[in-house]
C-alpha cells in the first residue's frame, strides 16, 4: 500500500501544452459560437447603413419608422409624418424597409 502512494506521488506532472489544452479549446468553442457570427452581423448591419440613400424608408433602433430626406457621412434626416423631421446618426438605424414590404423581424 505504501508503495503504491509513493508512486502516485513520484509521478510527473503532464507537460504545460496538455494542462493548457483545455483552455485552447475553449476559446475555440467561444471564438466560433459567439464572436465570429456577431462580427458578421455587425459587418452586414454596417454595410446596411452605408448603402441608406434617399427615399428609403427606415426602422430606427427606437422603432421610429421614416422616410429618408438627406444623407451626410454620420447624419440621416428622417420624416417622420408630414411636416415632423428629425436628425438620427446613421448607427442608430436598425433595418432598412423593402419597398411595398415590411421590415425584417430581426
Amino acid at each position: 500500500m505504501l508503495d503504491l502512494l509513493t508512486a502516485a506521488a513520484s509521478a510527473e506532472p503532464p507537460p504545460f501544452w496538455v494542462q493548457i489544452l483545455p483552455f485552447v479549446g475553449m476559446a475555440l468553442i467561444f471564438w466560433f459560437l459567439i464572436i465570429r457570427p456577431q462580427m458578421k452581423r455587425q459587418k452586414e448591419h454596417q454595410a446596411k447603413v452605408a448603402g441608406i440613400k434617399k427615399g428609403d424608408k427606415v426602422v430606427t433602433a427606437g422603432g421610429l419608422v421614416g422616410k429618408v430626406i438627406k444623407v451626410d457621412d454620420h447624419y440621416a434626416d428622417l420624416e417622420l409624418g408630414q411636416g415632423v423631421r428629425v436628425k438620427a446618426v446613421k448607427n442608430t438605424i436598425g433595418d432598412i424597409i423593402p419597398p411595398g414590404g415590411e421590415a425584417a423581424n430581426d
